[in-house]
């Protein structure tokens, strides 16, 4: 069993998946829109002039796989809350580049600073509205501790 984060965008998504292969090097798997869909989607779906969003995109950060589109009625802008997409940074350097990246047009809700768990830890909401937490893994890091 696997569980993989799907995430919803207000007719950005492609715009986003671009950020995310400039910011975190995301190699796109796949992207549909909704023009090339090869059954004809229910009426009132897609409103009219969104017919070039993506109806589906699938991309690798890392050795994780992310799926994304942009939602399709328009009426509610999707709302990103309740999470964290967490990314691990190989050390202090890497995790400082990673959070500057990411924190262009954001908002960061917690600098990057050692904590007592990480030498190197922050987060941050990115322009699109992800929430992000970059993390150095530190010995004393409950995931790392043996058990």
């Amino acid at each position: 069993m696997q569980v993989q984060t799907y995430l919803f965008f207000d007719g950005n998504c492609e715009e986003a998946v671009s950020f995310y292969r400039e910011a975190l090097g995301a190699e796109v798997q796949a992207m549909m829109r909704y023009s090339d869909s090869p059954e004809p989607l229910p009426p009132g779906m897609v409103p009219e002039g969104k017919e070039n969003q993506v109806m589906h995109t699938s991309f690798r950060i890392g050795e994780t796989t992310i799926m994304a589109s942009d939602a399709p009625c328009g009426d509610a802008r999707p709302q990103f809350g309740g999470f964290s997409l967490s990314l691990d940074a190989a050390d202090e350097t890497e995790a400082r580049r990673l959070f500057d990246t990411l924190a262009e047009g954001g908002t960061v809700s917690m600098p990057l600073d050692r904590t007592f768990f990480s030498p190197c830890f922050g987060m941050l909401t990115d322009c699109f509205g992800v929430s992000w937490m970059v993390i150095v893994p530190g010995e004393d890091c409950p995931e790392n501790a043996a058990g």
